[in-house]
């Protein structure tokens, strides 16, 4: 599985990576670390990626493949 992050969308609000830990993690901005960037989910984290996706309000994370 693929997640992509718009950084254009992502607002800082932290519900992502509070949500998934294993998978994404935070800046000194607050913002996530990852946006902006298209990354492979590590085996068995599916279900903390797609919870961080349904998580953010902007609807910033896209699942590209499940």
């Amino acid at each position: 599985m693929r997640i992509s992050i718009a950084a254009d969308k992502c607002m800082g609000h932290g519900r992502c990576y509070s949500v998934a830990g294993d998978v994404l993690s935070d800046d000194e901005e607050g913002f996530v670390a990852e946006r902006g960037r298209t990354l492979e989910v590590p085996e068995g984290l599916a279900a903390q990626a797609e919870e961080a996706a349904d998580a953010c309000p902007e609807g910033a994370i896209t699942i590209l493949d499940a």
